[in-house]
């Protein structure tokens, strides 16, 4: 699969864009654990024409995390195109447009999936932007606004036509937003459609290697994005490569790898955001990391109000010496619901 001039293997495994989630630290850790390509968390064209700082710092990308996409959101075609440019002097791999929020915030002013109800303003922006820059565009959208408007058929066809590269559906409409079950019929219809040329990737409910196995197998999607599964877990990316290459399931990592994995993260955070935000902006992620241990809350507590980064490493380390032995197999965190 190719998209522009990328090149990927066969059954590639995406990390999906999720709001404060996959900010660098994540992706790196992600990255390691064989994510064929990450997307950062999804910025504002407001914010950066107006130069706000959190949009901008959004742009901050590394060579580890190539092939590296940088998501925008926005529902005016002019600040939309600019957004694009200025995303696209950060350097990344791909521009990827925003159609697929479904939070009232973003798609009640029109953005992210509001867009899917006025499609030719999507069409028109996507155009736009393909002709002022010179990265490959992809999108990231829904199946419809409702079950009435799953339009994601001629969505698909319309947006290809204007030249994207690459097109990313997620298996619900905006007004399921994420209850229920992804539907992915629409998106094998999509893949299976003879006029569609480009590469199709499917997201929604991948959580493990044999739902990705069914994916592939029965709606031929060229790859998988993984948003909500990844959160507290993000090698999932090990266990589903392993499963498709093999048909065999990984265990889960023991308590010592996971705190491994953890300080590794933490460790990351720190250096790309100093001490003080890198280790404010973890507390989300490290009790992620360590649900279904017995007794935890107490711990759970240290690791989500401690400041000193010292101390935080020393308090992850006891839950290798007092937590070693447990058996980690159902010590699965649950789905989070932020993919976008």
């Amino acid at each position: 699969m190719k998209i522009g001039d990328i090149e990927f293997r066969k059954e590639a495994l995406f990390l999906a864009p999720m709001e404060d989630v996959t900010d660098p630290s994540f992706r790196y850790i992600c990255k390691r654990f064989g994510a064929d390509m990450v997307t950062t968390e999804f910025i504002s064209s407001d914010g950066l024409i107006r130069d706000a700082w959190k949009s901008r710092a959004k742009l901050n990308i590394n060579d580890f995390e190539r092939p590296v996409a940088i998501q925008i959101y926005g529902n005016q075609i002019e600040p939309m195109v600019e957004a694009a440019r200025i995303a696209e002097s950060a350097n990344p791999d791909i521009v990827d447009i925003n159609f697929g929020c479904p939070m009232k915030k973003i798609a009640g002013r029109g953005a992210g999936s509001g867009m899917m109800r006025d499609v030719p303003l999507m069409v028109e922006m996507t155009r736009q932007i393909v002709e002022a820059v010179k990265k490959p565009v992809t999108v990231k959208t829904r199946l419809g606004w409702d079950d009435d408007s799953k339009n994601i058929e001629e969505i698909a066809l319309r947006l290809q036509d204007v030249g994207i590269a690459a097109l990313t559906i997620h298996g619900r409409t905006r007004c399921q937003l994420y209850k229920g079950e992804a539907d992915w019929t629409l998106i094998g219809k999509v893949k299976n459609n003879p006029l569609i040329k480009i590469p199709i990737i499917g997201n929604g409910d991948v959580d493990s290697g044999e739902k990705a196995r069914e994916m592939f197998d029965r709606y031929g999607v060229d790859a998988v994005m993984i948003g909500r599964a990844t959160y507290g877990r993000p090698w999932i990316f090990r266990e589903v490569r392993h499963y498709l290459d093999t048909g065999e399931a990984l265990p889960q990592p023991s308590v010592a790898e996971r705190v491994a994995i953890a300080k590794e993260h933490l460790a990351k955070s720190i250096e790309v955001k100093g001490e003080r935000v890198g280790v404010l902006e973890m507390r989300r992620h490290l009790s992620n990391y360590f649900k279904g241990l017995p007794n935890f809350k107490d711990t759970r507590m240290r690791l989500v109000t401690e400041n000193d980064p010292a101390t935080l490493f020393a308090t992850i380390d006891s839950i290798a010496e007092r937590w070693g032995d447990f058996d980690t197999a159902g010590c699965v965190p649950p789905p989070l619901s932020h993919d976008i």
